[in-house]
């Protein structure tokens, strides 16, 4: 199995509007792009329990292989959502002010 995580640190209060961004939507029929790929296996998202101060939210998503997420990656339908983006915005989207950093890792998972 191949995990890819994302993670955000964002400021206070502003985790619910990086989770908003990749929940389902209420007018989606059915399962996503993404989750109609061959390999998917499964997405949770993740915020972590904070009183105050920066919050944390982290979006892992499973692949049976790297391959099957490689080929997700370089998928039309994954770089369309990408290009749609950059078309919407005339170049690359700024980031949010909210968005203090973001890393991103990808793991096999041995046991």
């Amino acid at each position: 199995m191949f995990v890819a995580i994302r993670r955000w640190t964002v400021t206070e209060g502003n985790s619910e509007k990086v989770v908003e961004r990749f929940r389902k939507k209420p007018d989606q029929q059915g399962p996503s792009k993404m989750e109609q790929r061959e390999g998917y296996i499964g997405r949770e998202i993740l915020v972590k329990n904070v009183r105050r101060g920066e919050e944390e939210v982290l979006m892992i998503v499973r692949w049976e292989s790297e391959e099957a997420w490689k080929a997700w990656e370089k998928s039309p339908e994954h770089i369309a959502g990408h290009k749609k983006k950059i078309a919407e915005h005339g170049g690359k989207p700024p980031r949010p002010e909210y968005i203090i950093n973001m890393e991103h890792g990808h793991y096999s998972v041995i046991d």
